[in-house]
């Protein structure tokens, strides 16, 4: 069956930099988008970027652009997140997604499309 486990979470400092992997497993990996989100306490599930299948393109929302990327080895069947210049306000859990429509291409994937399946989620907190 599809599944998709985060890891790299943990305390980090204000200013300081993490990356988090996500390893899906079940499905052929290089055909379908994945994504990133997030959710604090007491907030909305929050989407931060996504890469398409050959992780040629991403998106990625206001709130992370030019702090967090997203990268992807579809050999290891991992994406990542490298998260720079975190804040108090990134304290999160954080979830890995795949996209539910597929399987696509790079040229037909023309941006987010659905969650399919998500994976547990991993706890990052930033102290200030």
């Amino acid at each position: 069956q599809v599944q998709v486990v985060e890891s790299g979470g943990g305390l980090v400092q204000a200013g300081g930099s993490l990356r988090l992997s996500c390893t899906g497993s079940g499905f052929r990996f290089d055909d379908y988008a994945m994504g990133w989100f997030r959710q604090a306490p007491g907030k909305g599930r929050e989407g931060l970027i996504w890469i398409s299948p050959s992780g040629g393109a991403t998106g990625t929302a206001n709130s992370v652009k030019g702090r967090f990327t997203m990268s992807r080895d579809n050999a290891k069947g991992t994406v990542y997140l490298l998260m720079n210049s975190l804040k108090s306000e990134d304290t999160a859990m954080y979830y890995c997604a795949r996209q539910g429509r597929g399987p696509m291409s790079d040229v037909q994937w023309l941006g987010p499309y659905d969650v399919g399946f998500w994976g547990q989620g991993t706890q990052v907190t930033v102290s200030s």
